[in-house]
């Protein structure tokens, strides 16, 4: 049976959030991560990535992590990109804004440290209402900080026609996910080298159905033809990165650094369309 990834890959998805409320009613403090790192990564120092930025709720997550569940990118001082999936209300289990401790934490590399960087307060939200939780298609959401965060913390975006997206090129994917595939959660952030693979490698993988389908115009294929590295659970809503831009967002897939199943990430060229962002 398939696990199809994201604050999702299916079976993921309601398991984890059942672990999420038995370990709140238990009054646990164990790190219940609501989506997971990166399979056949490497550690990474955040003052490396300064963009690369965790989604937190202790309230509803645990506070040993700091409630980290989802990744994110800072694109301006006070704005911040992730997975629609993440905000979701199987996630959070209601509308964000009634997440009173939802937090963006900068500037952080262990989450267990709780001194360095910024917790920064979440001013808005907005979901894309035109995302589709089955076929994924549309899965991003804009988080407006309520303080800005410090220089250079901010990532450019790659527009349509950067030769950032180039089939075969080289990219990094971040993230405080998985690092296994079996709930091994990392508690620092974490990297990983994958390649921008064709539009046909996740057309033939993800053809449609309950899986999710693979739309070349708004997603990006990436990972290695033969598996083994990967983003993975806890890793949504995180950067993919190619030639010092941002290129792609955590997405969805089936299991985690499989050969044959290579990640989807947002594609950030339609986000920017999609918005009428005119920078990149």
């Amino acid at each position: 049976m398939s696990m199809r990834r994201r604050l999702v890959r299916v079976l993921a998805r309601p398991l984890v959030l059942a672990a999420a409320v038995s370990a709140l009613s238990a009054g646990s403090t164990a790190p219940v991560a609501a989506d997971s790192v990166v399979i056949g990564g490497f550690p990474v120092e955040a003052s490396d990535s300064p963009w690369t930025v965790a989604l937190s709720s202790r309230d509803r997550f645990g506070g040993t992590r700091a409630g980290q569940f989802c990744g994110g990118v800072a694109v301006g001082h006070s704005t911040v990109l992730t997975a629609a999936h993440c905000l979701g209300k199987e996630v959070l289990g209601g509308p964000p804004e009634r997440v009173s401790d939802l937090r963006v934490i900068a500037g952080r590399t262990n989450l267990l440290s709780g001194r360095d960087g910024l917790e920064v307060a979440v001013r808005e939200t907005w979901v894309n209402p035109a995302y589709d939780g089955v076929s994924n298609v549309g899965d991003f959401a804009v988080i407006t900080l309520a303080q800005p965060l410090p220089a250079g913390s901010a990532i450019a975006m790659a527009a349509d026609g950067d030769p950032a997206y180039a089939v075969g090129g080289g990219a990094t994917v971040y993230g405080w996910g998985d690092t296994s595939g079996a709930g091994e959660y990392s508690n620092s952030l974490r990297a990983a080298r994958v390649r921008v693979l064709p539009d046909a490698l996740c057309e033939d993988a993800y053809p449609g159905g309950a899986d999710g389908t693979y739309d070349a115009r708004s997603m990006l294929c990436a990972g290695e033809v033969q598996g083994g590295r990967d983003a993975c659970q806890g890793d949504s809503g995180g950067p993919l990165v190619a030639q010092g831009r941002l290129i792609g967002l955590v997405s969805w897939g089936i299991g985690c650094g499989r050969a044959g199943n290579p990640g989807v990430y947002v594609r950030v060229s339609d986000i920017i369309r999609t918005l009428g962002w005119t920078r990149g």
